[in-house]
C-alpha cells in the first residue's frame, strides 16, 4: 500500500513538473539591446527579460492569443496569459488563434492523424481536425533533418514534399511565409514529419505571408 502511495506521489510530481515547464508564449520580435529572451524563443511562467534603451520585443501568448510588443527600457515578467511589464509601454491586441496548439503534442494526435491518413479514400469531410490555422502560411515546428510531408485530405491532388536539412530557423522551424508557400484557406490537411502526424484545417479566411505566429503554429515536436 505504502509503495503504491509513494508511486502515485512520483507520478503526480512528474505531471505537475511538466505543466509548471510547458511554454505559454513565443518571441516573434526583438529589436535592440533584450536580455533573457531571443527571436522565436519559447518562454515560460516567471521567466524576466530586461529591454535596454530603444529596444522592443513581441510576445504572442498560446492560450489567450494575445499578442504583446513592448517597447523601451523596461522589465517584462512572463505570465501565463499576460506580461507584467514595470516602466516599459506595452501595446496589446487580441489575434486569431486555437489553443488547441498550446497542449497538442505528437503522442496526442499522432493516432487520431494516422486514422485519418490510413482512411484518406473514405474520409469524412466532417471530421474536425485537431488544430484550425488562421494563416494560409504555416510555421511548422520539426527538429532535425528529414521530409516534412503535407498533403491535402479534403481535395486529392495537393501536396508538397519538403526536404529539411536541419538548418531551420532555431534548428527547430519550418516556415512556410519564408519560403514563400501557402496551403489553401478552407483545405484539411495532413503533416507527417517522421513517426509524427498531425491533421489541420485552414480557416476560409485565412491570409499567406507572415501573419501572426500564434495563428499558423504547427507543433510537431
Amino acid at each position: 500500500m505504502k509503495r503504491t502511495i509513494a508511486i502515485c506521489i512520483v507520478l503526480l510530481a512528474t505531471v505537475v513538473t511538466a505543466t509548471a515547464e510547458s511554454p505559454v508564449a513565443i518571441v516573434e520580435d526583438v529589436q535592440g539591446k533584450v536580455t533573457g529572451a531571443e527571436f522565436m524563443d519559447y518562454l515560460t511562467p516567471k521567466m524576466v527579460i530586461k529591454l535596454g534603451a530603444n529596444s522592443s520585443i513581441v510576445i504572442s501568448y498560446l492560450n489567450s492569443c494575445r499578442r504583446e510588443k513592448i517597447d523601451g527600457i523596461g522589465t517584462v515578467i512572463i505570465g501565463t496569459d499576460e506580461s507584467m511589464v514595470h516602466l516599459a509601454s506595452v501595446k496589446d491586441e487580441k489575434t486569431e488563434c486555437d489553443a488547441s496548439h498550446a497542449h497538442a503534442t505528437t503522442q496526442e494526435t499522432s493516432e487520431v492523424a494516422a486514422t485519418v491518413v490510413r482512411s484518406i479514400a473514405k474520409i469524412d469531410i466532417a471530421t474536425k481536425p485537431q488544430l484550425t490555422l488562421y494563416g494560409a502560411s504555416p510555421l511548422v515546428q520539426v527538429t532535425g533533418r528529414g521530409t516534412l510531408l503535407v498533403e491535402r485530405l479534403d481535395v486529392p491532388g495537393e501536396r508538397q514534399q519538403i526536404d529539411l536539412d536541419g538548418k531551420q530557423t532555431k534548428g527547430k522551424f519550418y516556415d512556410f511565409a519564408v519560403a514563400n508557400k501557402a496551403l489553401s484557406p478552407g483545405g484539411i490537411y495532413s503533416a507527417k514529419f517522421r513517426s509524427s502526424r498531425i491533421v489541420f484545417q485552414i480557416d476560409a479566411r485565412a491570409r499567406p505571408g507572415m501573419t501572426p505566429i500564434v495563428g499558423r503554429l504547427v507543433r510537431m515536436d
